[in-house]
């Protein structure tokens, strides 16, 4: 045998087809639909002792697309090697692909020796066997952080209300924005308890209205899942979210109304859309808090909106611009 590939690719007829046919060429093939399930997959093998060789992997795909697959994959497995395969491949992707470590790229449609090929060419490699260190933590949270939305009900000090709300102690962020409320503060301490006095320092101010406080909630996640996602939050997100925090005037925040039965899906779809920065949950899973930047696109936000709004499970969708009243 020549090694054990994994496919992933959301095209059935595709995923048989490479199937067969790598089977004919004394590989075995385990196909999946979509990153999720290779997630499982990945993690079921390892702890079963069973290793893959290559890893086959479409770009464009329901749930994650293949190149942040890509992203943590190489970050688990560095010396896996991986053929991204796509029928919609550019120059521009071509060569985001290939810039992780013994990865190849190969364009739809190909023959089955053009695909044999090119996995020829790649070094040998593994997942490995031996279930390393996992990032997924089951402990609680070093810290416990809640959104808190506020009315401002005196105008003529709106700034003076900020500034005070922006250098109180315990507050992580301060932004004013348009829509529902005034501002949004997101709120971290060590305890629900300390959580519970920054609350009661804000409401005390004279000239706003606190209209809600909701604790940030860890999402119920399958573990091989959440892992996932711990490790692209490491890798990529955090990297995302700086340089968003660094365009001023391009960001909204997010409030999405989700059925709770359906978090898993809704809440990796939108974790992996490229314009959501951030993405929390809060109230026992029946609301998304997010921030999306549009990088300065005309028009952008609203597509972003419209997106999430046709995502299975999504209720509502609300936006709040946010408006830099600070230079940093």
């Amino acid at each position: 045998m020549k090694g054990r590939v994994l496919i992933i690719d959301d095209e059935a007829e595709i995923r048989r087809n490479l199937t067969v046919g790598l089977t004919q060429e004394d590989y075995t093939a385990v196909a999946c639909p979509d990153g999720i399930s290779a997630i499982h997959e990945l993690n079921r093998s390892r702890e079963k002792g069973v290793a893959y060789d290559y890893l086959i992997t479409d770009i464009f795909m329901p749930d994650i697309d293949g190149l942040k697959i890509l992203k943590v994959i190489k970050n688990q497995y560095p010396d896996l090697p991986v053929l991204v395969i796509t029928g919609f491949g550019d120059e521009r992707l071509m060569m985001t692909a290939l810039s992780e470590q013994n990865t190849g790229f190969l364009d739809k449609p190909f023959e089955i020796s053009a695909l044999v090929e090119a996995l020829e060419e790649l070094s040998p490699g593994k997942t490995g066997v031996d279930k390393e260190e996992s990032s997924f933590d089951d402990g609680m949270r070093e810290s416990v952080s809640a959104y808190l939305t506020v009315k401002i009900t005196e105008p003529d000090r709106s700034m003076e209300i900020f500034d005070i709300l922006y250098r109180m102690d315990g507050i992580q962020s301060c932004d004013a924005v348009r829509g529902d409320f005034d501002i949004i503060l997101l709120v971290q301490a060590s305890s629900t308890d300390e959580i519970q006095e920054i609350f009661t320092r804000v409401k005390g101010l004279d000239g706003i209205e606190v209209l809600s406080m909701s604790q940030i909630e860890r999402p119920k996640l399958d573990r091989d899942v959440d892992s996932f996602i711990d490790t692209y939050q490491k890798a990529v997100k955090r990297d995302v979210q700086a340089e968003a925090r660094r365009q001023p005037g391009t960001m909204s925040y997010i409030i999405v109304d989700i059925d709770p039965d359906a978090i898993q899906q809704i809440f990796t779809t939108v974790f992996f859309i490229d314009e959501v920065v951030f993405c929390d949950v809060i109230e026992d899973g029946a609301k998304l808090v997010g921030m999306i930047t549009g990088h300065g696109a005309m028009g952008r936000t609203p597509r972003i909106i419209e997106k999430l709004s046709q995502i299975d499970g999504v209720l509502r969708v609300r936006e709040a611009k946010v408006i830099n009243l600070i230079d940093d």
